[in-house]
């Protein structure tokens, strides 16, 4: 793991590259509650971007618009230079990759089922070539050994690197990750983030929800501070927790990191 944090502080020349996710002027209501107000954005290839906040900030939501699993309802979002429509969502999502806080895998598939599953019927993958890369996939988050059992006989983490695995098989470009571990024991805590470390170290696009504040210092080329529905401070890992700029973000850490 060491030599992945090494890796993840090579300086990134890709932080220089246009755009691959791109909000502009986000705005998302529930009914009458305003929860994305004005949000603004920007991504670049092989950057990893770390967003906290207290709950009912707005992090989820702002995840889930990306790929379109909550509608905005005002500005635009552009991923790999496409903007989210109706018509572009199934081109989006294929470039996407998300994983959530619960597992979503499907109980009456095996973990290798549940893998090959999107590859066969999105990227036309023969049951042969879906098999390959999904032991491949499995393998890479250290859990091939699993591949024929089913969720239910995986603990929590098992799962959620199984999960993990699942959304490689799509092989995309950006990886969105719901705040991960929330569903996880303490002790099954690690072995996922340090999945997601190596993840980040490999120089995938990243951008996760989270609340554990050690990963995002490890990992994030940048974080975001979200407050009631809008980005109230961002920068490095090294400028958010050792130089906070708002009250609220050094109240909010001061909370935090005390538990």
């Amino acid at each position: 793991m060491a030599e992945s944090m090494v890796l993840n502080r090579r300086p990134n020349t890709a932080l220089l590259s246009d755009p691959v996710i791109a909000l502009a002027g986000i705005d998302k209501w529930f009914g009458a509650m305003h929860v994305l107000k004005d949000v603004s954005l920007t991504i670049r290839s092989g950057e990893k971007v770390v967003i906290c906040g207290p709950s009912g900030s707005g992090k989820s939501t702002l995840i889930r618009c990306i790929n379109g699993l909550e509608r905005h309802q005002s500005g635009t979002i552009t991923v790999e230079g496409v903007e989210l429509a109706d018509k572009t969502l199934g081109t989006i999502r294929r470039e996407v990759g998300m994983v959530f806080q619960s597992f979503n895998l499907f109980p009456h598939l095996t973990i290798l089922q549940n893998c090959m599953l999107a590859p066969m019927e999105s990227r036309r993958l023969s049951r042969q070539e879906a098999q390959a890369r999904s032991l491949d996939y499995l393998a890479r988050v250290h859990i091939a050994e699993q591949a024929h059992k089913y969720p239910s006989q995986l603990s929590g983490g098992q799962q959620q690197r199984a999960a993990i695995a699942r959304a490689l098989c799509m092989q995309p470009r950006i990886m969105l990750f719901d705040e991960p571990t929330s569903a996880l024991d303490p002790e099954m805590i690690s072995e996922v983030l340090d999945t997601m470390s190596e993840l980040a170290a490999s120089g995938m696009t990243m951008l996760c929800v989270t609340h554990e504040m050690s990963f995002a210092q490890r990992i994030a080329d940048r974080v975001v501070f979200m407050d009631a529905g809008r980005i109230a401070e961002e920068g490095s890992p090294d400028q958010i927790f050792n130089r906070p700029a708002t009250e609220r973000l050094a109240l909010f850490l001061n909370r935090l990191l005390k538990h």
